[in-house]
């Protein structure tokens, strides 16, 4: 499949993925929210964490503050995406321990993230990642939004840091196709599993 063939065929799936999250109430998305925080808090990986980047959600994104606030009370660092205008690409900005949410602002795409006085941790020292996206499939392979944000948030993380995808069940696609900056997921998580991707 040559490069066109590739945008074509993501732009498809992501039309497809997004026309079936329009159908989805706010309430149906925070129920199922609750589910996916119980599943990950279930898992080792997840457990074992020490440098998290989370993510705050979108309306049609499944929503993990709570989990994240109980990790800062844990001693965990847990950082958000902060975005820097001069490199129009994003850090990850740490979470006071204390003021956690509250000191939240807008950004420049109206997404609250951490004040610029928060601190950065360099991306090769986080170990834990969770990743939002329109559709994955069962290989970790992920579409975004289309504007490639994350894939080179990600690029710069180390091999051992786990990235773990973020879908409800209707997100998961038979397969999407990959090009050379494409980062692949080591799980993905939905309301109902945690699943282990295959590399194959």
């Amino acid at each position: 499949m040559n490069a066109a063939s590739i945008q074509e065929t993501k732009k498809e799936i992501r039309r497809a993925a997004r026309e079936r999250m329009r159908a989805f109430s706010e309430d149906f998305v925070r129920h199922q929210s609750i589910n996916a925080a119980i599943v990950l808090s279930q898992q080792i990986e997840f457990k074992n964490s020490q440098r998290i980047l989370g993510y705050l959600a979108l309306k049609d994104e499944l929503e993990f503050s709570g989990l994240l606030k109980s990790a800062i009370a844990d001693g965990r660092s847990v950082a958000l995406p902060r975005y820097i205008p001069e490199q129009n690409t994003y850090c990850a900005a740490l979470l006071p321990e204390k003021e956690s949410f509250a000191s939240l602002s807008f950004g420049r795409f109206g997404i609250l993230e951490p004040p610029a006085a928060a601190p950065a941790i360099p991306l090769n020292q986080l170990d834990f990642v969770l990743v939002p996206g329109v559709a994955f499939d069962s290989s970790g392979r992920r579409l975004g939004r289309g504007k490639g944000f994350y894939d080179r948030l990600l690029a710069e993380t180390n091999n051992a840091c786990i990235k773990c995808g973020v879908a409800l069940e209707e997100q998961l696609v038979a397969a999407i196709p990959a090009e050379p900056h494409d980062i692949s997921m080591n799980f993905i998580l939905t309301p109902s599993r945690w699943i282990v991707c295959n590399k194959s």
